[in-house]
């Protein structure tokens, strides 16, 4: 099957080589998943991974009173479901189709061989786990440290650096996330981040929508979190 052409160089995909990803294709069966589906649940046993090559996703969990955590955001070239596999354990997360998505999915058996016959790509599979670890202590300094208008701005700026579409005016945000969501993956109250939106947009650093926001002034989010 094709590959987008939206893949990036340092996601998965973007960092195999011709051969790996011939490998890869050969062992995967695409997969499509409609905006809101459920495309690996937590608790479950470790069956397959994913390959994302269209559309973006989100990697949740739940609280003891059924609150949504979010712990991020995934679009094309991204890996997806690989730790729970290689340590042979149940998912510690959901992961939610946020738009049509299209995957390759590998068996947990295709997946440890492609792993035993391309080496590198144990490489490539460890550098993306060791760059979630750091993410995630970054993540648990932050939430120590900072209150939510700074959580809220930090992680606009790396909605725009990741999912920001440049234009005239600034950046527009192309990831659809509700407020809600915003709220569960900076720990805060969606009361809180109305109240810090608000803030924002008062500075003039944003515009928001209906599940839209556009970063007028990106450096001075950067220079605010810094």
């Amino acid at each position: 099957m094709p590959v987008t052409e939206t893949i990036g160089t340092h996601d998965f995909l973007g960092m195999l080589g011709p051969e790996e990803l011939r490998a890869l294709q050969e062992r995967g069966v695409s997969r499509s998943f409609r905006r809101g589906a459920v495309m690996l649940r937590e608790g479950e046993e470790p069956t397959r991974v994913l390959v994302l090559t269209a559309g973006r996703a989100k990697a949740v969990t739940f609280t003891a009173d059924g609150k949504e955590v979010v712990l991020g955001f995934m679009g094309p070239g991204e890996l997806v479901g690989e730790v729970s596999t290689i340590e042979s354990r149940p998912r510690s997360a959901t992961v939610v189709a946020l738009e049509p998505v299209t995957a390759l999915a590998l068996a947990s058996r295709d997946f440890w061989a492609l792993l035993e016959q391309h080496p590198r790509v144990w490489v490539v599979v460890h550098r993306i786990v060791i760059h979630r670890l750091r993410e995630a202590d970054l993540q648990r300094k932050e939430f120590s440290g900072s209150n939510t208008l700074s959580r809220v701005a930090r992680r606009l700026v790396d909605l725009a650096d990741h999912h920001g579409v440049e234009q005239a005016d600034g950046v527009t945000i192309t990831l659809p996330i509700s407020q809600e969501e915003l709220a569960g993956w900076t720990g805060s109250s969606r009361e809180a981040v109305t109240k810090a939106l608000r803030t924002l947009r008062d500075l003039g650093w944003i515009e928001t929508g209906r599940r839209s926001i556009s970063v007028r002034d990106r450096e001075a989010l950067r220079r605010f979190v810094h």
